[in-house]
């Protein structure tokens, strides 16, 4: 190995005030500056969004209503009415946001200049711990010398803020960005900084940063350890946040890249083509009061600091806790403060990666969990605009529509013992452990049934129409047979780990209820390998409830429309070792997985050369667990 110089790897500090905020009080401190700008039209666009989803769910309720109303409504109705028309109302609502996305993309691409641009100096941040470090250097030079490439107005400084615990792969930090910094040009500055503890884990680490460096930086785009974003990406970025005085943060939209898992490739073929439109009806009817998803978005430091120090929140037992899934809390004061927090997402060239396997999606879904769920005491916070509340408030929903799911599945995998009473009551006096099954094929049952399945699919099929509008072409993903191909197979996969995902994000709600979701241990960027043993301990209560609901579906006790959910669950264990098989290329990939970025290309480039620096040519590839 090399030897290196003792040189220092961080910048003198300019230390910048962050003082925690306070959730019960108005922000009295330093506001953005009035533009006189307003939101013209978002108030219609989100009429556009909500009122659909409402007038469907309200209109689907009465339909029901009135069928189980023919016999007086029982309380068991009317809590499955409700649960019903809960999880109806969010899928509308996805709908609606697509079908503005697909509208919005139809129109004349809106003007991104707001002002003049002004030159701004910019840090870029990638907290890291307990990663690996050639892979995370990797893709910083990729971005660094792409940024050099463009010698733009603008000034950049890169800064890898380590929170790794592990005194071995911390050594490996520090030598790989000394090597880093000896082969980079004159122009481009990289620095190192590692605390010795990671107090309040990723907030702390930024807060550590601001309160030392911030002062010396107007703006900052914070990475995560696999994001990647092109030279031009983090241009655009800093060009709209200088031209846009009274804007606080801009969120990119990360495109998926790199999966070569069943799990990943799944995941990055949905986010790569049906997420473009809903992307862009999010920016509309969201308009400045965006969020923020924690990476791959730059914000105005100054802003940052004065309004979104975050507070510990107190716990059941009288201790405090740090706000685990600080993002959305932090766009939630920004905007508190009069800050603009806006969405971007016809910005190409963002990019980040996807759990390899449904086990590592798992671990980190549970982490979200634990995160989002804490939103709910934040809900209440003083001077909050309403649309932060939604987004708050949303993020919690989308974990606790897990056990609606399952309480309707419950409901009518045991509805009803007393026949006559209403129409889901199945139960014969004369056989009162068999059910009658009703007719399914009665023509209002048909309906509400496709109507349901419809609304599932119409997100999907509506972003493959406004693929032309994005700019992509069915020839990008391989030609219109290939196509087809990965997008059955997508949906496929969808329907049969959505069972497996709705219980267990189930256990997650548990698990931080209960208080047993502790630590946030880092990912396994590569994919973790699981043992049998492993996988049956991970999908015990899938495959238990699966065996379940085949013996009931075969002595009769529980509906036949439960078959395909039972099937998927039974095979919980089989389907997780699925998800981590390795596809072709062209099988469920992108444009970005058939035609790699060039800054994807580069980034392999140098993980390699910097892998050779510390572990010599024939070191295994392996990701850090």
């Amino acid at each position: 190995m090399r030897d290196f110089p003792p040189t220092p790897l961080i910048p003198p500090e300019t230390p910048l005030a962050m003082p925690a905020q306070d959730f019960g009080t108005e922000f009295h401190d330093v506001k953005a500056p009035a533009t006189g700008e307003g939101q013209p039209g978002v108030a219609l666009w989100r009429i556009l969004a909500f009122s659909p989803a409402m007038a469907a769910t309200v209109a689907l309720g009465w339909v029901m209503q009135g069928w189980f109303a023919a016999d007086g409504t029982t309380m068991l109705e009317w809590v499955l009415l409700t649960l019903i028309a809960f999880n109806f109302f969010w899928i509308t609502f996805t709908v609606s946001t697509v079908l503005l996305g697909l509208y919005s993309l139809s129109q004349t691409r809106p003007t991104p200049a707001r002002g003049p641009r002004k030159p701004m100096r910019v840090a870029l941040l990638v907290p890291v711990y307990n990663e690996v470090p050639w892979y995370v250097l990797g893709n910083a030079r990729s971005m660094l010398e792409e940024l050099r490439a463009i010698s733009g107005s603008h000034q950049y400084d890169m800064f890898i803020l380590s929170d790794t615990r592990d005194a071995e792969i911390a050594a490996q930090e520090e030598q790989s960005v000394r090597a880093l910094r000896d082969e980079l040009p004159e122009g481009i500055s990289l620095y190192y900084r590692r605390r010795e503890k990671n107090t309040a884990r990723k907030v702390g680490n930024i807060h550590d940063w601001v309160t030392r460096w911030g002062g010396d930086y107007e703006a900052m785009l914070v990475l995560d350890a696999d994001s990647l974003m092109t030279g031009r990406a983090i241009v655009r970025l800093t060009d709209a946040l200088s031209r846009d005085p009274a804007a606080g943060l801009i969120q990119s939209f990360p495109q998926l890249i790199g999966a070569q898992s069943v799990f990943g490739r799944m995941q990055q073929f949905a986010n790569g083509v049906y997420g473009l439109a809903l992307a862009e009806g999010l920016a509309r009817w969201t308009g400045h009061e965006g969020n923020y998803w924690g990476h791959n978005a730059i914000i105005r430091t100054r802003a940052f600091a004065a309004c979104a120090g975050l507070p510990e929140l107190p716990t059941l037992t009288g201790g405090t806790s740090i706000i685990m899934s600080h993002d959305f809390v932090e766009a939630g004061l920004l905007r508190r403060a009069g800050w603009r927090v806006r969405f971007l997402p016809r910005i190409r060239g963002s990019y980040e990666e996807t759990p390899a396997t449904l086990v590592d999606h798992i671990q980190r879904d549970r982490r979200w969990c634990q995160g989002n769920l804490q939103h709910l005491r934040i809900l209440n916070a003083t001077g909050f605009h309403a649309m932060s509340r939604f987004h708050l408030a949303h993020g919690a929903i989308g974990y606790l529509m897990a056990p609606v799911w399952f309480a309707l599945l419950v409901i009518w995998a045991v509805i009803g013992h007393d026949e006559g009473a209403s129409v889901i009551t199945y139960f014969s006096e004369k056989n009162p452990l068999r059910p009658n099954w009703p007719d399914m094929s009665e023509p209002r049952h048909v309906a509400v049934i496709i109507l349901i399945y419809a609304m599932l699919l119409a997100p999907k099929i509506l972003s493959v129409a406004a693929l032309p509008l994005t700019g992509r072409r069915i020839s990008d993903y391989g030609g219109i047979g290939r196509f087809l191909l990965s997008m059955l197979t997508e949906i496929l996969l969808a329907i049969l780990y959505a069972p497996i995902l709705m219980v267990q994000q189930m256990i997650a709600v548990l698990r931080t209820v209960f208080g047993l979701q502790k630590g946030w241990s880092p990912q396994a960027r590569a994919g973790g390998h699981y043992s049998l043993a492993t996988l049956f301990k991970c999908h015990a209560l899938e495959t238990i409830s699966g065996v379940m609901l085949w013996i009931g579906v075969a002595t009769g006790l529980v509906s036949l429309w439960l078959a395909p959910i039972a099937l998927s669950l039974v095979l919980a264990v089989p389907l997780s070792a699925l998800s981590s098989l390795r596809l072709p290329r062209r099988w469920m990939s992108t444009a970005e997985g058939l035609h790699e970025p060039r800054i994807n290309r580069a980034a392999r480039h140098y993980r390699g050369l910097l892998r050779k620096n510390l572990h010599g040519p024939d070191a295994p590839v392996q990701a850090v667990e």
